[in-house]
């Protein structure tokens, strides 16, 4: 089990939740469970979210492991140029 920790419109997509406790072993499965449990998500995942581990963000790793205690934040694609 790990604590997810929303940020900016990502809550909202999750019912208004800034915290979330999802049991997954790494991003690909917390991507999948997320997108089970709050619909909304899944169009937000298509467009990319950047998931920062303690401190380091991850884009496109969905491999990487998820440890028990990690400091992780889920953050929505900024866009701009």
């Amino acid at each position: 089990m790990v604590e997810v920790t929303l940020w900016g419109s990502l809550g909202t997509a999750a019912g208004g939740q800034s915290k979330l406790d999802i049991e997954a072993k790494d991003i690909r499965e917390l991507f999948r469970k997320l997108a089970e449990q709050y619909p909304a998500f899944e169009p937000l995942i298509d467009r990319g979210i950047a998931v920062a581990i303690d401190g380091t963000i991850y884009r496109d790793t969905w491999s990487k492991e998820l440890p028990e205690g990690a400091e992780i934040f889920l953050l929505p694609r900024l866009a701009g140029g």
